[in-house]
């Protein structure tokens, strides 16, 4: 059983560039109405710590904006998540441009203490939102993916009441950041963990669904669509050994793709989904949320999500948020023969130098 879960990480650009307006709200609002459209929702992971600095520094007037389309997003049953680029936290204003801090990029790397000052006064200003004092989100998303090592900011942020994960994408490596999840290649579309996101563990209080990722030849990935997307992303502005690390990312025979929804055609949507679905035949006993992704600064193509869901529909898919499907994931696992997250038959399972 196949159902999908399409997550927004809603942000402006990674060096603090780009306009409110422009890069979240209007790109939210167009997914607003194709979503409405097919009586459909997902998943926004809001990065707290931008906005707050934002609205700190008073440096974009769309900021009201922004917050009252969140009230709506909760209004319409879409899931608020929870995305942290903590290099925000310390931000300041320097020659009209925002100058990040850099040493704390890593929200895993952190004294625990640091971590849970950082989580805090993100829930406090997410809370704030909303509207809602208790507020907690199920589900987390950590900044650049970076979710090692996982020990101490996994514990904390259990600890504030958060359930889900969804950093991993299998098989990604980077150099720069010592990230490194082909070893979660050997796993299934679901698993629990505790110290390390890698490594199943059933008794673990966590629980990680992945970015769906299909490992593939390296010229494979830079397409038209994603060619047009190098300032948010890629090596520009790096130094000289982070570049060198960035092309050592890249020096394998296989690349993770992430199924992205707004970075890819609807060729290459529908050619993937296609695959999943003939998996799911093949095993249709086992239970499959296949998670997309996609990022508001770069929805350029709003017509190829519209056909995109369509496509879902007409194939039956369901598409649901971590809320929604929270409860059957816990279900299936403690009804599943192995630790990796569902069944011995997960279709999904790859060698471990796949994603």
């Amino acid at each position: 059983m196949i159902e999908f879960i399409f997550t927004l990480d809603y942000e402006i650009y990674g060096d603090g560039s780009g306009t409110l307006r422009e890069l979240v709200y209007e790109p939210t609002e167009q997914l607003r109405t194709i979503f409405r459209k097919w009586n459909a929702q997902f998943v926004a992971f809001i990065e707290v710590a931008e906005l707050e600095k934002i609205e700190a520094h008073e440096t974009d007037e769309a900021i009201p904006l922004v917050k009252k389309q969140i009230q709506d997003l909760c209004r319409d049953n879409h899931e608020i998540a929870l995305h942290l680029h903590p290099q925000w936290c310390n931000a300041r204003r320097q020659h009209d441009k925002w100058v990040l801090d850099y040493g704390e990029y890593n929200l895993c790397i952190l004294p625990r203490r640091r971590i849970s000052e950082i989580v805090d006064r993100s829930l406090q200003y997410l809370r704030k939102i909303v509207g809602q004092p208790e507020f907690i989100p199920l589900s987390f998303r950590a900044g650049n993916w970076l979710f090692q090592p996982t020990g101490t900011a996994a514990s904390v942020l259990a600890e504030k009441g958060i359930q889900i994960d969804s950093s991993v994408f299998k098989g990604g490596l980077q150099h720069n950041h010592t990230l490194d999840y082909r070893r979660a290649s050997r796993n299934g579309y679901y698993w629990k963990f505790s110290s390390d996101v890698n490594l199943p563990d059933p008794r673990g209080p966590w629980m990680e669904v992945p970015i769906y990722t299909e490992m593939v030849p390296f010229w494979r990935m830079p397409t038209t669509k994603r060619m047009g997307f190098a300032r948010g992303f890629g090596i520009h502005g790096q130094g000289f050994r982070q570049k060198l690390n960035s092309g050592r990312d890249l020096l394998r025979f296989s690349y993770p793709m992430k199924l992205d929804f707004c970075r890819m055609n609807l060729r290459e949507l529908t050619a993937i989904m296609n695959r999943v679905i003939q998996n799911d035949r093949q095993d249709p006993s086992s239970y499959k949320p296949i998670v997309a992704i996609g990022h508001t600064k770069d929805l350029t193509d709003p017509r190829t999500v519209d056909n995109f869901l369509a496509f879902l529909r007409t194939n039956g898919i369901t598409i649901s948020t971590f809320a929604i499907i929270y409860s059957k994931l816990l279900n299936e696992m403690s009804q599943a023969p192995c630790i990796t997250g569902g069944c011995e038959t997960q279709s999904n399972l790859v060698p471990v130098l796949k994603g």
